[in-house]
């Protein structure tokens, strides 16, 4: 829906912030639901978490990994998923892991998940 409502492709999607809280349940229904929609470019459109920096904000966690979005389109560097070793095969896509990745970002996704099933998927791009 938030992809419809940017007008934008999934190919067109340079970088995402995945929700990525660590859980197992959780992280593999996110991953899922990413390959859905992304479809054959999400084994190429790179995701990490910046909860693996910052831990989980709670209710500014939304907040600062927009942040992090949008200092990734400025930069043109992903931030990193850190400490992650052995992805889950249940989380299959293009990890940017360890380090930051210089790289092109025109466009991103952040998504944030809140209890109770508050969801929220921004699409944020370059201008």
């Amino acid at each position: 829906q938030a992809l419809a409502e940017a007008g934008l492709d999934p190919h067109r999607i340079d970088y995402i912030n995945a929700h990525a809280t660590g859980t197992p349940v959780g992280d593999a229904m996110e991953a899922a639901v990413l390959r859905t929609v992304l479809d054959r470019a999400a084994r190429r459109v790179p995701v990490s978490s910046t909860k693996s920096m910052t831990g989980h904000l709670l209710t500014a966690a939304g907040a600062l990994e927009v942040l992090a979005c949008l200092v990734a389109i400025r930069r043109q560097a992903l931030p990193p998923t850190i400490n992650l070793v052995d992805p889950d095969p249940e989380c299959d896509l293009c990890h940017v892991r360890g380090e930051a990745r210089s790289q092109p970002v025109h466009a991103a996704i952040s998504n944030s998940f809140g209890f109770g099933g508050s969801n929220t998927c921004l699409v944020l791009l370059a201008v």
